[in-house]
């Protein structure tokens, strides 16, 4: 079936992607994680070309009820997504605007009463704005809970209070929107990467599955929510799945044949995490071992971030010897915003200063996605694209800093324009998640 400009208009929801995929289908859906502008926009136009959900997702430490790093609020999240979308030509019921993470890790430094009151207020937030599927996130010690992890059963009635606040805002809505859909876990990966370097993390075994359905079931049934438990689609584990600043842990299948096997019988699928930078392969695999729901985030903004590098310095080639010339600085400017501000990477780097400089710009971990907002790199970003744009760019230069948008120039997929170049590189990777979900 044929949309807009060509598109194909997908027919699923989300609930039936994770039916069919425990029906052995090759069925997923790959969930962007991130608030960055040209990503959405990346995502929007992938959408349509594949047919596969816009699925959108915001982190409680990027949008929430105080702004987040993006400096958005749920509506006005939620309202970028649904006009973006809209003005591609996407139906909104193609759309699934998630929230991920969801809990009190923005707040963990606080007491837990505290923590849990600003997290029911964000669980609020983003059901009143339309987010129609929520990763409730418990699973961080806040500051009065003493050290080391929360048990199984604490995480269980904070993530249920959440659910309580997210059913209750759900019926104070137009009876004709759909009720949310929900995910839940207890050995959920770090949001953005692991700190540290360390080992390959450790694989969820089936009796922990076991055990987190139980007490979640549990912790449901005791709020009266066993309506809302019907519509837990989603659990968080680890499937051995990771990355840090200089490492990437790649899925093994033979690691995860057991946690297959240990799912219920209902349609419920695992939810994985931190997916960037997998193969092709990799992706695949997880989708075929029911991980039915990839997120990805990161990988994106590093991918921006490499497109922007590239056209900076083909930028150079091309005016660098102008008299006049006014080059762009976003190298050079985010550095200088990253060292104003080191509390979004300091502790996720190490070494002298010329490694911490390396890992600041090209870090698997991207900690520089916090940056890209900061108005000084907005302002360079800015006259990096004005100074490419209306100029013929050398088509040896794009070989020679985007090789794979050259051989899309050249088959004439993507303009010679650096927006077009830009999304392009972005889209390369939605590329790979896209196919792994089963669409093409």
């Amino acid at each position: 079936m044929v949309g807009p400009a060509g598109s194909i208009l997908v027919t699923l929801n989300l609930r039936d992607i994770i039916v069919d995929n425990r029906a052995g289908k090759r069925r997923g859906s790959y969930a962007v994680c991130s608030a960055h502008p040209w990503v959405i926009d990346a995502a929007v136009q992938r959408a349509l070309e594949t047919g596969s959900l816009l699925h959108v997702e915001s982190t409680a430490s990027q949008v929430n009820q105080f702004g987040g790093y993006s400096g958005k609020t749920p509506r006005e999240f939620a309202a970028h997504i649904y006009t973006a979308a809209r003005s591609a030509g996407l139906a909104r019921d193609q759309v699934v605007l998630g929230g991920d993470h969801i809990g009190p890790f923005p707040w963990q430094h606080e007491a837990a009463e505290n923590a849990l009151a600003k997290a029911s207020v964000l669980v609020r937030d983003c059901v009143q704005a339309g987010y129609s599927k929520i990763h409730f996130d418990a699973s961080m010690p806040c500051a009065d809970d003493g050290k080391g992890m929360l048990d199984d059963h604490t995480i269980a009635e904070r993530a249920a209070l959440l659910c309580q606040v997210a059913e209750e805002a759900s019926q104070a809505r137009d009876p004709a929107a759909s009720q949310p859909l929900y995910v839940i876990g207890t050995d959920i990966p770090a949001p953005g990467g692991e700190s540290g370097p360390g080992e390959a993390p450790k694989v969820t075994t089936p009796k922990d599955v076991g055990v987190t359905l139980e007490v979640f079931r549990a912790a449901f049934v005791r709020r009266g929510l066993s309506a809302a438990w019907e519509r837990v689609i989603g659990l968080v584990v680890q499937p051995g799945v990771e990355f840090n600043d200089q490492v990437v842990f790649d899925y093994d299948p033979s690691r995860t044949e057991a946690l297959s096997a240990a799912l219920p019988l209902e349609p419920i699928a695992f939810e994985a995490h931190s997916t960037d930078y997998q193969t092709c392969a990799a992706l695949a695999a997880l989708v075929d071992n029911h991980f039915a729901i990839l997120k990805v985030g990161p990988w994106l903004t590093f991918a921006f971030r490499e497109a922007i590098f590239a056209l900076a310095a083909i930028e150079r080639e091309v005016f660098g010897a102008r008299k006049g010339a006014r080059l762009s600085e976003v190298r050079g400017q985010m550095e200088r915003a990253m060292l104003r501000d080191r509390s979004h990477w300091r502790r996720y780097y190490r070494g002298d200063e010329q490694e911490l400089a390396l890992s600041r710009a090209y870090s698997y971990s991207d900690r520089c996605r916090y940056y890209w907002h900061d108005a000084g790199v907005e302002n360079e970003v800015q006259q990096l694209i004005k100074n490419l744009t209306g100029h013929q760019l050398p088509p040896g230069l794009v070989s020679q800093y985007l090789p794979k948008e050259y051989d899309r120039l050249r088959s004439g997929e993507v303009e010679a324009r650096p927006t077009s170049l830009v999304q392009s590189h972005i889209r390369e990777v939605l590329v790979a998640y896209a196919a792994a979900c089963g669409f093409s």
